[in-house]
């Protein structure tokens, strides 16, 4: 019978999704309790053909789907997994070996939504804002193994994470009209279920992710949107969180904040001059200087994209201080069909 189900969405992955599949013919649990299905979200690289031919040791099936985007290709899969429980594995991991037989130990509890880490690959060549987004990720994961904090949907990144296939049908699957911070959309969805979040350390994979830096760039803007429909039209409290922690961060960064957002040249000029810092360090040995000019730009775009998705800086920053003094945090923000 098969328990576990990994779902893995790809798009002009090759190679990357060929060593995941490599992986999971190492896994220690047996081939027999689980089955792969990849999802090609409309690839020309020759993903299809790939892994079609492979020969694998457990239950393989490739999907072949129009460009649609990866909550889409994930929603497609979970409609063909035999498993009770989904594992969500991105196309640019690799799993250690016993990463499946941790998932399914754990989930031999009903109601638990596991997230495992996803940690540096070894030996991978890395750029400057890859290695930021590792650092930030592995102070996330010593806090939550020492305690610090309890596991939440801000932690539910389908990089490496599973919970049972009938309690995410039953929330009605990944929403299709985001293409970034589905996964977190979910989670919150599976919040207010008998679910419980748990962090699993010992569910490791290594994560070699490729992205530009306009790609990096464009995430953070993205993410301060994602926030906001989130909150307004969906009822989900990361924005909110977001208002009441401003006030704890560094003076340097809500003074960089209040200097930039809804102020286009004043925000391009200081944009400009991170960006050649973090230009000028990537690939020296000075990369590490990047970070904190990382997380300035990251700042930056954060609250613009929040900014314009609420309607302007005004509106920004009093929803802040109604936050700060207690109250709801969303004074004066429409509701609105969701954007991609």
């Amino acid at each position: 019978m098969i328990e576990l189900s990994v779902i893995t969405p790809t798009f002009q992955r090759r190679e990357s999704v060929l060593r995941l599949l490599d992986a999971l013919d190492r896994q220690t649990v047996g081939p027999c309790a689980f089955e792969v299905i990849v999802a090609d979200d409309g690839s020309s690289d020759g993903t299809v053909n790939a892994v079609s031919r492979r020969s694998s040791s457990f239950a393989l099936e490739v999907l072949v789907l129009a460009h649609g985007g990866a909550a889409a290709a994930r929603n497609a899969a979970i409609a063909r997994a035999r498993g009770r429980v989904l594992v969500f594995f991105d196309d640019d991991v690799v799993p250690d070996p016993d990463a499946l037989a941790v998932h399914a130990a754990l989930h031999r509890e009903p109601g638990l939504v596991v997230v495992g880490p996803m940690l540096p690959a070894v030996g991978a060549r890395r750029s400057a804002w890859v290695r930021w987004e590792e650092e930030k990720l592995e102070r996330q994961y010593d806090a939550l193994r020492r305690g610090l904090y309890p596991c939440t949907p801000r932690q539910f990144y389908t990089g490496n994470a599973s919970v049972e296939r009938e309690r995410v049908l039953r929330v009605g699957g990944f929403d299709e009209r985001l293409r970034r911070g589905e996964d977190v959309e979910l989670a919150y969805r599976l919040q207010a279920t008998d679910v419980r979040f748990v962090f699993a350390p010992g569910a490791r994979v290594r994560h070699d992710p490729t992205r530009t830096y306009a790609s990096w760039r464009h995430a953070r803007y993205e993410y301060g949107r994602i926030d906001v429909i989130m909150e307004r039209d969906k009822g989900h409290q990361m924005l909110s969180e977001h208002f009441a922690e401003y006030h704890a961060r560094h003076v340097l960064s809500r003074a960089l904040a209040r200097l930039t957002v809804g102020r286009r040249r004043v925000r391009a000029l200081a944009l400009a001059a991170l960006d050649a810092f973090v230009t000028m360090s990537h690939g020296s040995r000075a990369a590490r200087l990047a970070a904190p000019a990382l997380s300035a730009v990251s700042n930056v775009l954060y609250w613009q994209g929040v900014s314009d998705e609420l309607g302007g800086a005004n509106v920004l920053w009093r929803a802040i201080e109604v936050a700060r003094a207690g109250g709801s945090g969303r004074p004066g923000i429409p509701r609105r069909d969701v954007a991609e």
